[in-house]
């Protein structure tokens, strides 16, 4: 990869949208930052970059996103399912076509937003259950070590449990900060980034403190329903650009 102003600019802008998308929304959607950084790199190039990156990230959305906005017992169902998809998802990147997983994630995650839609744009309070929560864990571990896009499974089960917008986002951020720590090393194992890669990094880095910052005054402007609204369109940009890496891997 060519270090060039241009580069560096680009970048720096994807790497900003996904911290306001950090600190708006807790995390989950760095998908919708991952466009931009696909103007001047191929995509793992781009996972590289981001891998440690993300960890710089959550570590400072965690100073918005307290313990006491954390829902715990979500989170305990939530994380061994992760641990593991994370594993999974790493042995597929390396011996499956992870295009046929983004296909898939993008309509799973298109059928929920429009069951939503059905539904007049209500969300229908649902209880806690172990079993959707371990399968939203694992399916988000997967999808976050091929993709980059681990929102929309841990999205579909969080939201119909009707949490409070700050302990939503908390909860998100606390979930992809261990998810991204974990799958740091893997992804520096699949690229190994050169020199140039190690200086975007540290420039983008530059980028945290304020993308982080504007998110979450984002967040203290916009109630319950103007978030829950927010995460829906979201899902559905994510869901379509899941949808486009997938099937334009096939035609390309």
């Amino acid at each position: 990869m060519e270090l060039t102003a241009t580069t560096v600019l680009i970048a720096f802008a994807g790497v900003f949208l996904i911290c306001f998308m950090k600190g708006a929304f807790g995390g989950g959607f760095a998908i919708i930052g991952i466009p931009l950084l696909s103007i001047v790199m191929d995509p793992v190039t781009a996972g590289g970059l981001l891998a440690p990156l993300f960890i710089a990230m959550d570590l400072f959305a965690l100073r918005y996103w307290k313990p006491s906005t954390w829902s715990k017992p979500d989170l305990m169902l939530l994380l061994p399912g992760l641990v593991i998809g994370i594993g999974l998802g790493y042995l597929l990147f390396r011996l499956l076509d992870h295009r046929a997983i983004a296909i898939v994630m993008a309509l799973v995650t298109l059928i929920f937003v429009g069951l939503w839609f059905a539904r007049g744009g209500t969300v229908t309070i649902q209880p806690r259950s172990k079993p959707k929560a371990l399968a939203a864990g694992l399916a988000s571990g997967v999808t976050t070590m091929v993709a980059h896009s681990g929102g929309s499974p841990l999205a579909m089960y969080l939201l119909p449990l009707g949490l409070r917008k700050e302990i939503y986002a908390g909860t998100t951020s606390l979930f992809f900060t261990i998810g991204n720590a974990i799958k740091a090393v893997p992804w520096l194992l699949l690229v190994k980034p050169g020199a140039n890669v190690w200086i975007l990094m540290a420039a983008c880095s530059l980028a945290i403190p304020a993308g982080v910052w504007l998110g979450w005054r984002l967040h203290g402007r916009l109630d319950q329903r103007q978030i829950y609204r927010a995460c829906y369109g979201l899902l559905v940009v994510t869901a379509l650009k899941l949808l486009w890496d997938g099937v334009s891997g096939y035609l390309g």
